[in-house]
């Protein structure tokens, strides 16, 4: 049975795209338009306390005794947390100290042997079927809660530049361009800009207004000749896509020459560090859902030498950057409204193979979460003594949708209608099942 507030999708396609191009901003208007189109089909929610997510994405999967679930067959030692009782792994020594504003998930349970499958259902929580797209977590929260505050309520940080397969795992699917994320360069770059929310220098604010008229004038004569019921809902979407290119709000938001050096240098200056400083910016500023995916090229794939990969280049900089983060979502009064979630698509198995590596492991893995009114300091589920299989509360990607759903006033049972006629559900767990809210984190 489909629950109240569930939708019929279709992609929207606008035969007039080509029809005007309004300078340099003929393309920037259409994209942004479609990419705001967020008020449609909205129904009453619940309160939630949470208002926004960050998604922390560890692209190629982590070793879960070597991070958050510490074991004897890890090549490094458990230390002690400030949570008495709570261990993680001395790799890990400033989230350590933070560790009553995490609270750790042991027993994951999700599918896929190889990262397309992997990341797919680590994105979607749906295995993946060639005739069928799903729609992601992230453009879920953004079609559930909306817009605010001019910003868009969906960004990606940075966009795969290589693998544009994955990216695609992340984006709306059936529920169309509306709700796919706004895709960013690398803040870590060198003279970092969004382009998008860029005016060239020589066309000030006052010329935008005059070629913005001058296309209202354009745009009539069009639809004289060409009648649709798509064009009623096209004005309200076009004036979000002009305000935030003209809301200087907005544009400030994604301007990281506002930070001090003091506060770049504590995130770090590399593509983890200022990925999550620039999500916190976002959030600030009003988007409801940023995946901050620093690691990118299987960063994570640690098939060879993974003690010193783990040791050496993948957790000083997430231990540094989310510690960052936590931090500065506290000093600032926002991580009770916010979300974080640190997570990969799978983790690695308890045994080395013959190049010192750990392989794909999805069967018992461990991620972290933590604000958002989420109760923090403590641990859910057990894995067996080499951290191989849940052997207590498995838990799977669905019920941390779920989670996070019920954490922002999401109704989490809630199912979407595919084009197709299949209903699908929002929060999918084993088998097909609901996912189901974790109550030791929200009651």
């Amino acid at each position: 049975m489909i629950r109240r507030g569930c939708i019929s999708g279709t992609r929207q396609e606008f035969g007039r795209r080509d029809f005007i191009k309004v300078g340099s901003l003929g393309f920037l208007g259409i994209h942004l338009s479609q990419a705001l189109q967020l008020e449609a089909a909205t129904g009453t929610k619940a309160e939630g306390k949470a208002k926004s997510c960050i998604l922390v994405f560890l692209e190629g999967g982590p070793s879960q005794i070597d991070t958050w679930d510490p074991k004897a067959n890890s090549a490094f030692r458990p230390i002690s947390t400030n949570v008495a009782g709570i261990q993680i792994s001395e790799l890990l020594p400033s989230l350590a100290k933070r560790m009553d504003k995490l609270a750790l998930i042991r027993s994951i349970r999700s599918f896929g042997d190889d990262h397309p499958q992997a990341m797919h259902y680590a994105a979607t929580g749906h295995l993946h079927i060639p005739a069928m797209q799903f729609p992601s977590f992230g453009a879920i929260v953004a079609k559930e809660l909306g817009p605010q505050k001019g910003m868009p309520p969906y960004v990606i940080v940075p966009r795969w530049e290589r693998n544009r397969q994955y990216q695609d795992y992340f984006k709306s699917a059936f529920l169309g361009p509306d709700y796919d994320p706004l895709t960013i360069p690398d803040p870590a770059g060198k003279n970092f800009q969004v382009d998008d929310l860029t005016l060239p220098k020589s066309l000030a604010p006052a010329a935008v207004e005059n070629r913005r008229a001058f296309l209202d004038v354009i745009d009539g004569y069009y639809r004289d000749s060409v009648k649709s019921v798509e064009h009623a809902k096209m004005d309200a979407f076009r004036q979000k896509a002009w305000e935030m290119i003209l809301t200087p709000s907005v544009r400030a938001a994604f301007d990281l020459s506002k930070e001090s050096d003091k506060t770049k240098d504590a995130y770090g200056r590399d593509t983890v560090g200022q990925s999550l400083l620039l999500a916190r910016r976002l959030v600030e500023g009003g988007s409801r859902f940023v995946t901050a995916a620093g690691f990118h090229g299987n960063s994570w794939d640690t098939h060879s030498d993974n003690d010193k990969g783990h040791r050496d280049r993948l957790t000083p900089p997430l231990d540094r950057s989310v510690s960052a983060l936590i931090d500065d979502l506290v000093d600032r009064g926002l991580y009770d409204s916010t979300i974080v979630v640190v997570m990969g698509e799978f983790g690695r198995t308890p045994h080395v193979n013959p190049n010192l590596g750990r392989d794909h492991w999805p069967i018992c893995w461990s991620l972290a979460l933590g604000g958002g009114g989420i109760k923090t300091g403590t641990v859910v589920g057990k894995s067996d003594e080499r951290g191989a299989y849940c052997v207590e509360r498995q838990v799977s990607l669905g019920d941390i949708f779920a989670t996070v759903y019920k954490a922002m006033g999401i109704e989490w049972d809630k199912e979407y209608m595919t084009p197709v006629g299949r209903p699908i559900k929002i929060a999918n767990s084993i088998k097909d099942a609901t996912g189901e809210p974790i109550k030791e984190l929200v009651g």
